[in-house]
């Protein structure tokens, strides 16, 4: 079928219909295609859209049913307050997470040591560390120190060997007995002086030796490179020799009861009992010392570090073991056994050819020590392994217990904190690095401030 000629598709023309279309049939209405056309505005929603009431429900359905937020108004096709955040607390110590585990950054290691607390392995291998890194302030002032301690004490103990030799050669079973008894009392009253200038030359060089290389490793687990001079400085040498003193004196005051107790009951001829009693005795007091020393173990990083008395050092210590004596114990143990392993292999060849030099070297009482007749070239070749072997393994000691200290104080007091800012404010001087380690002090450290002992996280940064 055709389509109709005619407007509004009819088959006959309407009433007045000339044949003729009006004027502008068939075109578009004026400015249609236009911005605005058909709407106020082009890209503008039409009139009364998104106003109050847009989107609302059919009248049947119960009141606010499906209503939607005003167009346009804040909170609409946004996601509700805190949508997208992490819970409060997320991310900090103890939220789900250890409090460096997890996708935290790692903490910063100037000196090769993470500042954070340590683990068993991570102090062992820290102590290597900052030795390898430091290896001036730490072998080299262990080499001078024990140099300069076996120039003064091998002609000692040369003395005191000749005198053990010549006593073995004059002791012999045709020896009459009061003959006996003045020759040991001629070894005695000689012998006694050298021992005491020998303990006293080894207490001062221990002393001054454990005191430089605590300065040193304490600058050494921040970053900082000190010279010999500077580890001097910070050594404290008497306070550490008085801590040394007071350790000594009270292993003698463990001890003494008991040995007294023992004599006292030969004397009253209860032999049974005394042996006892020294037996007993003697292996609780061997508890007690272990026990005690290791309470005291950090006495010497007080001392140095934190600048305390030597009875106060004593206090700190014993404070910082508190609730991880066993943990403490056992690093130092087996350090212990670490270190003494160490300086036997580095003295064994010494010892074979100090054997040698003497004359005694194919001979098993000769191995043993108990006939040899000392010379100045086996003392002297037994003198060079001491050395060697005291300055490798000195510093691995003073290493494990500073780190044990600073571990110590990373859990208790967030010593952590203080050490990652001032490694990052660099170099700091004698006062500041003091400051550093003061506990409950206030101190400042270019821009940086310690809070109060005790709290988690006293470090924060002042500016």
């Amino acid at each position: 079928m055709s389509e109709s000629p005619y407007p509004g598709g009819q088959d006959q023309p309407r009433p007045g219909w000339d044949g003729v279309p009006p004027p502008g049939y068939g075109q578009p209405p004026p400015g249609y295609g236009q911005p605005g056309y058909g709407q106020p505005g082009y890209g503008q929603p039409p009139p009364g859209y998104g106003q109050p009431g847009y989107g609302q429900a059919p009248p049947y359905a119960q009141p606010g049913y499906g209503q939607a937020p005003p167009y346009g108004q804040p909170g609409y096709g946004q996601p509700p307050p805190g949508y997208g955040q992490p819970p409060p607390g997320y991310g900090q110590p103890g939220y789900g997470l250890p409090r460096y585990g997890g996708w935290a950054p790692p903490p910063p290691a100037p000196g090769g040591v993470p500042l954070r607390p340590l683990g068993v392995g991570e102090i062992l291998s820290g102590a290597f560390t900052l030795i390898r890194r430091n290896l001036m302030a730490t072998l080299g002032i262990a080499a001078i120190i024990e140099v300069i301690s076996a120039m003064l004490t091998t002609p000692l103990s040369w003395a005191e060997l000749r005198l053990t030799h010549q006593l073995r050669a004059s002791v012999t079973p045709q020896t009459q007995p009061n003959q006996v008894g003045q020759a040991l009392s001629h070894f005695i009253g000689d012998v006694i002086p050298i021992l005491i200038g020998t303990l006293l030359i080894t207490f001062v060089a221990q002393a001054v030796l454990t005191g430089m290389l605590t300065g040193a490793l304490g600058r050494a687990l921040i970053g900082d490179n000190i010279t010999i001079g500077q580890a001097w400085r910070m050594a404290r040498v008497l306070r550490v020799l008085t801590v040394t003193v007071l350790l000594l004196l009270l292993w003698v005051a463990l001890i003494v009861p008991v040995v007294v107790l023992v004599v006292l009951l030969a004397v009253a001829h209860l032999g049974g009992l005394a042996a006892l009693v020294g037996i007993v005795g003697g292996i609780a007091t061997i508890v007690v010392e272990i026990w005690m020393y290791t309470k005291m173990l950090m006495a010497v990083p007080a001392v140095v570090l934190e600048g305390l008395g030597p009875v106060a050092a004593l206090g700190r210590s014993w404070n910082l073991v508190r609730g991880s004596w066993w943990r403490t114990f056992g690093i130092y143990l087996l350090t212990a056994i670490m270190v003494g392993f160490i300086g036997a292999i580095l003295r064994l060849p010494f010892n074979i050819i100090s054997l040698f030099v003497s004359g005694h070297g194919g001979s098993l009482i000769g191995i043993l020590g108990a006939s040899s007749n000392p010379t100045v070239a086996s003392i002297t070749v037994g003198a060079i392994g001491g050395i060697l072997s005291a300055t490798c393994t000195a510093p691995i000691t003073a290493g494990v217990i500073v780190l044990l200290y600073a571990d110590a104080r990373m859990r208790k007091e967030g010593l952590d904190l203080s050490l990652q800012h001032a490694s990052q404010a660099g170099s700091l001087t004698g006062q500041e690095f003091a400051d550093l380690w003061q506990p409950g002090l206030t101190g400042q450290t270019q821009g940086y401030q310690t809070g109060p002992a005790g709290q988690a996280g006293p470090g924060y940064w002042s500016g």
